[in-house]
């Protein structure tokens, strides 16, 4: 039995790869702050709360680092742990960066002492491409980074390359485009417009969001995280981009989602409507990045190519799966 220590064990995507890894006979140790035990909705929604062995950590602090890792000398590390908002890292700076940079030196310093053996997951980001050089991005386009988050995520990303090249050490990145899912928190842009169209159905409410023409490339994290197991499998250590190869505005995640819920409407330059006129979407200037990041498209090639991996859910898939759920939530 495999030891697998997944820091972020109660977001989205800790909770989908805790699923896959148990399944495949792992133990898993869920490293969470201390006042994150509340936030176990996602782990029990999948069924598997009481399968994990949870541990208090921070990833600002080094020494929770260091105990972590001498305590389980796990086979593999899979660090999804972050402050993970992007919106927030601009009002929070100094928060975004210790977590999402410094918390990973310490990981990997700890596990260059305490366990070399172990094989060391970081979750990089499309965020990092920002202003982006060349389009579709892959494993060797140039970053240019347009939040807190993207240049926190990618001295995180630089710092594993550099171990891994400097003390031989097992060490990734997967280098994830965005993915959504029913456990996505209601703070992402997705979720808050698959929440807030089902609301508008039964309140016409109004939903308020910012750039409605900012491209994404969207998948599933189900998919994502097998992808994220499959990269510590293999016999040399590399980076990754995992995506699905195909991009599509807010606007088209809006439209998506009111076709799947059979609601009439009409679009305008900074809204949706419906016919006879009643709001469904609205900008505000509050949603706007200060610097946004206009269009992102990932070549994963090399994912399918050297992992095999594809992934299964197309964004139809995923809207009718965000939806679905929420309806029978209500």
């Amino acid at each position: 039995m495999k030891t697998a220590i997944i820091t972020g064990i109660t977001g989205q995507d800790g909770a989908y790869l805790a699923k896959n890894l148990l399944m495949r006979r792992y133990k898993v140790i869920g490293a969470r702050r201390r006042n994150t035990g509340q936030q176990n909705w996602r782990l029990k929604y999948l069924g598997i709360e009481n399968e994990i062995e949870f541990v208090d950590f921070d990833l600002t602090e080094p020494y929770s680092a260091e105990n972590i890792i001498d305590r389980y000398q796990p086979e593999e590390f899979y660090n999804l742990g972050a402050q993970s908002f992007v919106a927030l890292s601009f009002n929070q700076p100094h928060v975004t960066t210790q977590a999402n940079a410094n918390g990973v030196l310490h990981l990997l310093e700890a596990i260059r002492q305490k366990s070399p053996h172990t094989k060391f997951y970081q979750a990089s980001t499309s965020e990092m491409f920002g202003r982006v050089r060349e389009t579709p991005q892959n494993e060797m386009t140039a970053f240019h980074p347009r939040s807190p988050y993207g240049v926190a995520k990618a001295y995180a990303h630089y710092m594993t390359i550099n171990y891994r090249e400097s003390y031989d050490m097992f060490a990734c990145c997967g280098i994830l485009f965005n993915h959504e899912s029913p456990l996505r928190g209601s703070e992402f842009v997705t979720q808050k417009i698959v929440k807030g169209l089902v609301n508008w159905v039964h309140t016409k409410q109004p939903v308020y969001l910012g750039n409605l023409d900012a491209k994404r490339d969207w998948g599933h994290a189900e998919d994502y995280v097998e992808a994220m197991r499959l990269i510590l499998q293999q016999d040399k250590p590399d980076d990754f981009v995992i995506s699905t190869g195909v991009t599509h505005t807010v606007r088209d995640f809006i439209e998506k989602c009111l076709k799947c819920l059979n609601v009439e409407y009409v679009q305008h330059k900074h809204e949706f409507s419906t016919p006879n006129g009643i709001p469904i979407i609205k900008t505000a200037p509050e949603f706007f990045r200060p610097a946004e990041v206009d269009v992102l498209l990932g070549d994963c090639s090399k994912a399918k190519e050297i992992l095999q991996w594809k992934p299964k859910y197309n964004l139809d898939a995923l809207v009718k799966d965000m939806i679905k759920t929420e309806i029978s939530e209500i």
